[in-house]
């Protein structure tokens, strides 16, 4: 004898006939996939563990499943929510003083800049308390500056 469902799912027609038009045809992501599936077992009466063993997932998975649809509706539980970025180590000035040193010359007794050394100098220019010298190696990467190339310098021209 188990525990009674917390959160039971009762599709309506119109969603049912959504959910099942989305895992017969069309191209969507595999978790979307999956908890169409779930949803439409869920619908049927079933266990989460039946559920869950039919569509190879932990009942864990078909449990929040369930109360995202009962709590949030359809849509809440098909797709979530945007996860909050991290900001980014470096603003615009920061990352323009990174570029300047990156084009000035190296180091004397250096050929060339290498990361560890950009992230010292801009530790002791002041721009930044600490970085690491992949946060530069990341940061030259997006804007198109390497100091590895024969042409060292923010364009590309």
């Amino acid at each position: 004898m188990g525990r009674k469902q917390l959160f039971v799912v009762r599709l309506s027609e119109e969603e049912r006939q959504k959910l099942t038009e989305l895992t017969r045809k069309g191209v969507i992501s595999a978790r979307v996939m999956t908890r169409a599936r779930l949803l439409l077992l869920s619908d049927q009466g079933l266990k989460d563990r039946e559920v869950a063993d039919r569509q190879g997932v932990d009942s864990a998975t078909v449990a929040y499943t369930r109360r995202k649809y009962v709590e949030g509706g359809l849509q809440a539980a098909l797709v979530e929510k945007a996860r909050p970025k991290q900001a980014p180590k470096l603003n615009p000035q920061q990352t323009a003083i990174l570029i300047a040193e990156t084009c000035s010359n190296a180091p004397e007794g250096r050929a060339s800049w290498s990361m560890q050394l950009l992230a010292d100098r801009l530790v002791s220019l002041g721009v930044v308390d600490c970085i690491s010298d992949e946060t530069v190696r990341r940061t030259l990467k997006k804007t198109s500056s390497n100091p590895g190339r024969s042409r060292v310098g923010a364009s590309q021209m």
